[in-house]
Order: C-alpha cells, then sequence, then structure tokens
C-alpha cells in the first residue's frame, strides 16, 4: 500500500506475494548441493596449493584460519572509578592516551562511551539515594504528624473536658440567683 506521496507505509511490503522472509537464494542452495560431501577434499586441495606457494589459495586460507581483526585488544591502565568523583580521572587518563599515540581516537572514543555509561550508573545510583532519602523523611514526618494530631487531640478533649466542668457549675449558680431574684414566688 503507498501513501499519497507515493511511498509505501512503514511495515507494509509493497510486494506482498515476494519472497518470503527466511528463504534462501537459489544460487546458494545450488552451490550447496554441488559440494556437499566434496566440501573436505577441496579444502585440502587448497591447502595443498597454498603449501606449493599459490598465492590466492594462501590467502584464502589464511583469511579463513586468521580473519582481519575488526578492533584491537588495548592495553591502558587507569583507575576504574568506585564513585562519580574519580570519574574525570578516568577520562583525562584516556585523553592522555590519544594524545600520547597509545590508543587512537575511535578507541579513546570507544572507552568515554563506556564511562559515559558507568556514569549514568553512578547519577541512577545517586538519585535512588536521593529518593530513598525523602521517602524515609517524609515516613518521619507522616509519624510526627500523627503524634502531633493525638496530641492536638488530647489538648482539645482536656479543654472541652475543663468547659464541660465549668458549664455544669455555671448553670446551678445562675439558677441559684435566678431562685434568690425572683421575690414573692413561692420556692
Amino acid at each position: 500500500m503507498k501513501t499519497n506521496k507515493g511511498q509505501f507505509q512503514k511495515n507494509t511490503s509493497g510486494n506482498p506475494s515476494g519472497r518470503p522472509v527466511g528463504s534462501r537464494n537459489r544460487a546458494t542452495l545450488l552451490a550447496e548441493q554441488l559440494l556437499e560431501g566434496e566440501a573436505e577434499q577441496l579444502i585440502r586441495k587448497v591447502v595443498e596449493l597454498a603449501k606449493k606457494g599459490q598465492m590466492q589459495a594462501l590467502r584464502l586460507c589464511l583469511d579463513r584460519v586468521l580473519p582481519i581483526p575488526k578492533e584491537r585488544s588495548i592495553k591502558l591502565e587507569f583507575p576504574l572509578p568506585k564513585n562519580a568523583q574519580k570519574l574525570p580521572a578516568s577520562y583525562e587518563s584516556v585523553l592522555s592516551a590519544i594524545c600520547e599515540g597509545r590508543i587512537t581516537p575511535g578507541e579513546g572514543q570507544s572507552l568515554n562511551g563506556l564511562l559515559d555509561s558507568q556514569a549514568r550508573g553512578f547519577e541512577f545510583q545517586s538519585i535512588d539515594r536521593r529518593i530513598q532519602a525523602l521517602e524515609d523523611r517524609e515516613f518521619e514526618f507522616q509519624v510526627c504528624r500523627r503524634e502531633l494530631r493525638i496530641l492536638l487531640q488530647r489538648i482539645s478533649d482536656a479543654k472541652e473536658q475543663k468547659a464541660g466542668q465549668s458549664r455544669t457549675e455555671v448553670p446551678t449558680a445562675a439558677a441559684a440567683q435566678t431562685e434568690t431574684v425572683t421575690p414573692g414566688r413561692p420556692t
């Protein structure tokens, strides 16, 4: 299916009835059938030709036995950072190794990528510690808040109790005054 711009939609094949996924090339299948059972003899012949000095056969053998490495191993001594404060020293070691020619700039970039990953790890650890500290403080705050509510409730209850006692005393005194204030009535 094509879009308005004439391009195929993403994740949609331009030829739905085309080659199935995972199918193999006919030429590869034919070559495998022809070499079936004879691969060992062919390898021996190539090795014989290489021993006789034929350069193409020798190159073919060496390419299979010792492939060209894509990366080389690096011997570089610098302290592995145990925390974020020690990372700058490691970056500095990599930079000085590049400047001295002990490693290539590409190798230095790869090492800096590893150090960057480690820096992010230290950052996540730091964030996790800070979040834990905040959660601990929030818990302490909630405990203090509950204790304060309980204390305020006790104070409020004590005030109400004290006010209740004075209310019960006040009406009896007021009633006694009303009895004495109203003369002429029989008691």
